[in-house]
């Protein structure tokens, strides 16, 4: 298995990432060959708490139009919705 921190790339905080937080879900950035055995691992290695369920979806890259013209690409996301049977993930500590 690959290194934990190279699955996880970061938490996603958003504004529904913080009201399903109370339901114990949480939204990370995975790597987008990650699957969700190797997220569930990486989870539990990473933060030592129990993964109940983990689910994923891969958002693809949109255009960028900028007065009229494409001028780029916006890289494509895969995202993990991890539901945690017992513990809890800080993620700012002490502010």
């Amino acid at each position: 298995m690959r290194d934990p921190g190279q699955i996880i790339k970061r938490p996603l905080i958003t504004e529904k990432s913080s009201s399903i937080k109370d339901a114990n879900w949480y939204v990370f950035a995975v790597d987008k060959r990650s699957n969700k055995k190797e997220i569930k691992h990486a989870v539990e290695r990473l933060f030592r708490v129990k993964v109940d369920r983990v689910r994923t979806v891969t958002l693809p890259g949109k255009a960028v139009k900028r007065g009229g013209r494409i001028s780029g690409k916006r890289p494509s996301l895969k995202k993990a919705y991890v539901r945690l049977k017992e513990g809890v993930i800080e993620f700012f500590e002490g502010v």
